[in-house]
C-alpha cells in the first residue's frame, strides 16, 4: 500500500527547493510588500534566491550528516544555531556567516526579534579579504600586460557581469542623452519602461556634469544606469576610442580574465569619483541643530564607525560616488570602496 502523505518522501534538498522557489517574487515591489505585510515570505532578486538556495543546501547537507534522523525541514529547525556556531568555529568570515544566517532566517521565517535569533559576528572592514590581496591571482594576472583593461575598469567602474557584455552602443555622450530625454518627454503616451528610462537619463544628467557616460545594462538585480567615464583626458579618450572602434552590437571586450581584480578597480573608480566632488571637512557648513543640546552640526559630514572610527567623509560626495557605482547605501561605499583616503 502506498504512503498517504507523500510530503515526507521528499528529501531535505527537495523541500528546500520547493520552499524557496515558492518565495520567488522577482520584479515585484519590495516597498509594497513591506506595506502589506508580505515581505518576510518573498525573495525579490534572483541573485538573492541563488545565494540563499546555495546556503540552505549546505545546511541540509550538514543536517543529513550530523542528524540523519531529521527528514523534514521542520524537524531540522532546532539545529540552525548549532550549524551557524559550527561555521563560526571553522573560522569563516563574518560576511559569510551573515549570509548564511540570513538565508536560514528566510527559509524558516526567523525574525531578529525572535528569542533564538542567531547574532553573527561583527563585520569589520579590516577583515575584508578580496582578490586584490590574493597572491595566487596576482601571479596569474599581469596588470602590465593588461594595462588597457585595467585603465578601462578604473575609468568606468563596471561590474564583471556588465563588463563582459558591454557593446559599442553602450557609450553615450551628453548630447545623445539630452536628445533621448527630450524625445521621451515629448511623448504623451509613454510606456512604463520609457518612464523608467526617462527618469534614469534625467537623473544622470542632473547628478553628473560629465560629457561621456557608460550605459550599465542589466547590472546587479537587473537594474541599469548611466555612469560617467572618469580619469585624465588621455585616459578618457582611450576608453571612448575603445567603444567607437566597435560596431554598435559588438562586444567591447571579447574576453575578461577571471583573475582580474574587477572589484578592486571598481574601488579605484569610486575613489576617483569621490575625490572629484569631495570638500574638505572644514568647508562643509554647520547646517543643522542637534536636538536637546542646541549645538550646530554638519549634516553632510559622514562619521565612519567601528574600526574606521575617527575618519570623516563628505556625505554629498559619497552619495554621488554611490550613484555612479549603482549603490544606494552610504555604509556600503564607506566600508567596501573608499580606500586610501
Amino acid at each position: 500500500m502506498g504512503r498517504r502523505n507523500k510530503t515526507y518522501s521528499k528529501t531535505l534538498h527537495q523541500q528546500v527547493y520547493e520552499k524557496l522557489t515558492a518565495m520567488q517574487s522577482f520584479g515585484e515591489s519590495k516597498r509594497e510588500a513591506a506595506e502589506n505585510g508580505t515581505l518576510d515570505g518573498k525573495i525579490f532578486s534572483y541573485a538573492t534566491y541563488k545565494s540563499y538556495y546555495k546556503q540552505a543546501q549546505y545546511y541540509v547537507k550538514w543536517v543529513q550528516s550530523s542528524h540523519p534522523e531529521c527528514t523534514t525541514l521542520k524537524s531540522a529547525r532546532k539545529y540552525v544555531n548549532d550549524y551557524l556556531e559550527s561555521q563560526v568555529s571553522r573560522g569563516l568570515s563574518a560576511w559569510t556567516i551573515h549570509t548564511q544566517a540570513k538565508a536560514l532566517s528566510k527559509l524558516y521565517g526567523i525574525k531578529p526579534t525572535d528569542a533564538d535569533y542567531f547574532t553573527p559576528p561583527e563585520r569589520r572592514r579590516a577583515d575584508i579579504k578580496r582578490s586584490r590581496d590574493n597572491a595566487e591571482k596576482k601571479c596569474r594576472f599581469s596588470e602590465r600586460n593588461n594595462a588597457e583593461l585595467v585603465a578601462f575598469c578604473r575609468g568606468t567602474g563596471c561590474r564583471r557581469g556588465v563588463l563582459e557584455k558591454l557593446r559599442g552602443d553602450d557609450l553615450w555622450s551628453r548630447s545623445r542623452m539630452t536628445a533621448e530625454a527630450a524625445s521621451l518627454e515629448n511623448k504623451t503616451d509613454r510606456s512604463e519602461a520609457e518612464e523608467k528610462h526617462l527618469a534614469c537619463l534625467k537623473d544622470a544628467l542632473q547628478v553628473f556634469p560629465d560629457q561621456w557616460y557608460v550605459h550599465h545594462r542589466h547590472d546587479k538585480n537587473g537594474k541599469y544606469r548611466y555612469a560617467p567615464i572618469v580619469g585624465t583626458e588621455d585616459q578618457k579618450s582611450r576608453i571612448i576610442a575603445r567603444f567607437q572602434d566597435r560596431r554598435p552590437d559588438e562586444k567591447v571586450w571579447q574576453h575578461v580574465s577571471k583573475a582580474a581584480d574587477i572589484h578592486g578597480y571598481r574601488s579605484d573608480y569610486a575613489v576617483s569619483v569621490y575625490r572629484m566632488y569631495a570638500r574638505s571637512i572644514e568647508e562643509i557648513p554647520y547646517d543643522r541643530v542637534m536636538k536637546g543640546t542646541g549645538k550646530l552640526f554638519r549634516s553632510d559630514a559622514y562619521f565612519c564607525r567601528n574600526d574606521e572610527r575617527g575618519r570623516t567623509l563628505d556625505r554629498r560626495a559619497m552619495k554621488i560616488a554611490s550613484k555612479a557605482l549603482g549603490h544606494t547605501r552610504e555604509y556600503v561605499i564607506a566600508v567596501s570602496y573608499l580606500r586610501g583616503l
